[in-house]
């Protein structure tokens, strides 16, 4: 195979485009007064407008202007960054080096024998190097990614969890009233059981932790810098609140005086799918893959417990 035959019209147009989003967001994010942002900003652009042109040249397309998609989440991405400051710019470059590098690996994989393999590598080596930029970045402002990861999980965990018990609880009991009782208790039954788990889990990985660095120093060996990584009680509160706060989204539209699991089902979806996107772009998955996941788990969690609650109230006979 050689250069000028690309083996994919769509995916050669998608990679151009997507250095020129990098490229149009890396300038737009200039206007942030901060001078850790413009240092990093200073040197990633030139490499950007590198790519750019390489691949614009590699696959002999002009591509002059993004696609609306694309315009409408440079919008939102430069607009959450204007309002959060440099802690949001922080994740949102590392986001997409996460992404970029793993598109660039899967391209590598296809196609490491061919020309276009050969150009990948040259990119991924430039994707590498803006990866520990940014890693060493995010240390220096102690910045804790895995920590806002962990809050947008949480709410997603939650709203998925409430939406399916709120929907078995309008099938079992239909009656608003008690399906706000029975799914508040839940929610906060959840929010407690997923803070213990967080606290558990981050106690074990502390406990490794400071036994490894007692070991280093009993050695004389050199330590390595401490990671910035949670305290069991801040992992365990900040997982059971984000939990709460994800389950009370399907709980409002009951509060509100809804009278079926429609309203919840239409407002925890919505909310369900902006945070699957949120979630796929700071983790540098694919938003559509993980938006059509939470899709079929929120039909399945709405389906089942709707199924299993009918079932209830018509064979084992509650009446209420």
């Amino acid at each position: 195979m050689n250069a000028a035959r690309t083996p994919d019209a769509r995916m050669a147009r998608g990679l151009i485009l997507d250095e020129l989003f990098d490229l149009s967001l890396y300038r737009k994010l200039q206007s942030i007064p901060d001078p850790e942002v413009q240092k990093t900003l200073a040197e990633l652009i030139p490499v950007e407008i590198g790519h750019f042109a390489f691949w614009q040249d590699f696959f002999k397309i002009k591509v002059t202007a993004l696609d609306p998609l694309r315009k409408l989440k440079l919008w939102l991405i430069a607009l959450i960054c204007r309002i959060f400051g440099p802690p949001s710019v922080d994740l949102v470059l590392e986001a997409i080096e996460v992404y970029g590098i793993r598109k660039y690996l899967n391209v590598w994989k296809r196609y490491k024998d061919d020309p276009l393999g050969t150009a990948v590598r040259g990119i991924l080596q430039d994707e590498f190097e803006h990866e520990d930029l940014l890693v060493t970045r995010l240390k220096e402002r102690i910045i804790n990614p895995d920590r806002v990861r962990n809050i947008f999980l949480g709410i997603n965990d939650g709203m998925v969890e409430i939406l399916g018990a709120v929907s078995g609880f309008f099938a079992s009991f239909g009656r608003n009233s008690l399906v706000l009782v029975a799914g508040f208790t839940t929610a906060v039954a959840g929010a407690l059981s997923m803070a213990a788990g967080a606290f558990v889990a981050t106690s074990s990985e502390y406990e490794v932790r400071r036994t490894q660095e007692e070991k280093s120093r009993f050695l004389g060996e050199s330590e390595e810098t401490p990671s910035h990584s949670e305290r069991p009680v801040t992992a365990g509160v900040i997982v059971g609140i984000s939990y709460f706060v994800g389950a009370s989204f399907p709980l409002i539209p009951v509060l509100l005086g809804a009278k079926n699991a429609l309203a919840s089902i239409v407002t925890g979806g919505s909310m369900i799918l902006l945070v699957s996107a949120t979630l796929a772009f700071l983790s540098g998955m694919e938003i559509k893959k993980r938006a059509l996941m939470n899709l079929v788990l929120i039909a399945l969690a709405v389906g089942i417990t709707y199924a299993i609650g009918t079932l209830v109230r018509n064979l084992v006979g509650i009446q209420i």
